[in-house]
């Protein structure tokens, strides 16, 4: 029985180590996940079922239970009660890092890329649990437009592409970026990927070497994080304010080969990058001859006021990467994106896709291509930005209760996320934390930090929720916080 097996390891902690209760109980129940012992999915017993069979008191259990619910080993389910979690992998200790190294005998670098910013972790996903909504998407119309191509698709349809994509969606995503983001672009200079992951990944193989300094906006997004420490990039981290990046002199001293930036909705805090920082950021690319990758990151969204040009819009030095994809629009499992190269990359870049990434899925691109043609793809679009900006005014709605001076909103103005600021001194993850147990997903500001300890928060997605949820449960987030910031205010500083 578990209970029996907690207590073993808490008499044995007791014996050996000096801990508190509720640290002995914290350990006792980490090691059986770890061990396997716990495994993913199982149910665990309740807090007062714990404290009964244990002889503990009901907070001591609690307090353990919140701990592991924090550091992502269990996840609380409304109604349902708590579990181990099946999806958020595992921080690494010594005991979890023997394993894996003698059982697949990763690299430091592989163990890097298996525990550190996970995706499940960090991903901006709906506050409230549950299935992606995408009842905007029409299903039937892809449906048919893919069995089209796939009743006449040419032998060489079914190769690889040499060309970087199927040249008819090539020139529909040239002729998009031209009218709505003025990127000076054409056919040539678009290849088609599978997403910006992928993108990111062939930037960096073919802009940069083994050690070369990116610079990373802070908070960051977690897959950049990812791609770079893949190609072994030295990471300098450059702090964010409400106009997006904000480099200062020092910064220079750390010579850039690359410059990764989400000017139209920061990734996570939601700034958007002031004209005036665009230039600044183009004219230190130009003196140190960097590479800026614009990751156009919810571009298409964008609720209130005027759109502000793309860099690659504003470069005349030809220094601006600029990558997109179509997943907010249609569906992340598309796995389909776009990198725009400036003209005098295109073979190399092309030739390198090809010969990494062995690129095809022609008939999917053919399918993709058509839909935009016809103009399915701007109806999808209007149809997307009216359900997400009703999404949003929901949200807004819920949350105003919780705002004043110890919280705000940021990166409200576009986009399928928000970020709520918090005082400094909340502890932005154990509220997160809480926020779960009430069967709502929202992820703490201070996770996606690469080296910054100054801001604290919430950021809360609401692009795949269902509007009833939204209305559901917004009041009940913002409840939430309002305690939790008051509990916050009357706990002595120490």
């Amino acid at each position: 029985m578990l209970s029996e097996l907690l207590l073993t390891e808490i008499v044995r902690l007791g014996t050996e180590k000096n801990l508190p209760l509720h640290r002995r109980l914290y350990e006792a129940l980490r090691g059986a996940i770890l061990d396997g012992k716990l495994g993913s999915g199982d149910r665990l017993p309740s807090s007062r079922e714990l404290s009964q069979d244990l002889g503990l008191s009901r907070n001591t259990v609690v307090a353990a239970i919140n701990q592991l619910s924090v550091e992502g080993y269990l996840i609380c389910r409304i109604g349902s009660g708590t579990y181990v979690n099946d999806t958020v992998p595992k921080p690494v200790t010594r005991r979890r890092l023997a394993r894996i190294s003698q059982i697949a005998r990763l690299s430091r670098r592989g163990l890097a890329l298996s525990t550190v910013y996970c995706a499940t972790q960090l991903e901006v996903q709906p506050f409230t649990s549950g299935i992606a909504d995408f009842s905007a998407f029409p299903v039937a119309l892809w449906q048919r437009l893919q069995n089209k191509h796939w009743r006449m698709t040419y032998p060489e349809m079914l190769d690889y592409s040499h060309m970087g994509g199927y040249a008819p969606l090539r020139r529909a995503v040239a002729d998009y970026l031209r009218v709505f983001r003025s990127v000076p672009v054409d056919a040539d200079q678009v290849i088609i990927t599978s997403g910006t992951q992928q993108s990111l990944e062939l930037c960096a193989q073919l802009l940069a070497d083994h050690g070369d300094t990116v610079w990373m906006e802070d908070p960051a997004y977690w897959g950049a994080v990812k791609a770079f420490m893949a190609t072994g990039l030295k990471i300098h981290a450059v702090p964010v304010d409400d106009q997006g990046i904000a480099p200062k002199a020092a910064d220079e001293t750390a010579l850039p080969k690359l410059i990764y930036v989400t000017p139209s909705h920061q990734y996570p805090t939601g700034a958007v990058m002031s004209l005036s920082r665009r230039h600044q950021l183009l004219d230190i690319a130009r003196r140190h001859g960097a590479w800026v990758l614009e990751d156009d990151y919810d571009s298409e969204f964008r609720f209130t006021g005027p759109p502000l040009s793309s860099l690659a819009g504003l470069d005349k030095d030809q220094r601006v990467l600029y990558l997109g994809s179509f997943s907010k629009v249609l569906y992340p499992g598309l796995k389909l994106g776009y990198l725009v190269i400036p003209r005098k990359l295109g073979d190399p870049f092309k030739q390198a896709h090809y010969d990494l990434n062995r690129p095809g899925q022609m008939p999917l691109q053919a399918a993709l291509a058509e839909f935009i043609e016809m103009g399915h793809f701007a109806s999808a679009l209007r149809r997307a930005r009216q359900s997400y900006a009703e999404r949003r005014r929901t949200l807004l709605a819920a949350l105003k209760p919780c705002l004043g001076s110890s919280a705000h909103i940021s990166g409200a103005e576009q986009g399928l996320h928000l970020c709520l600021h918090l005082p400094n001194t909340v502890n932005d993850q154990a509220l997160a934390s809480r926020v779960g147990e009430l069967g709502m997903i929202v992820r703490p500001l201070s996770a996606y930090c690469l080296e910054r300890k100054d801001i604290k928060g919430l950021v809360i997605g609401y692009g795949y929720a269902p509007l009833d949820d939204i209305a559901r449960y917004g009041p009940l987030l913002a409840q939430t916080i309002s305690s939790y910031l008051a509990r916050s205010e009357k706990t002595p500083k120490r």
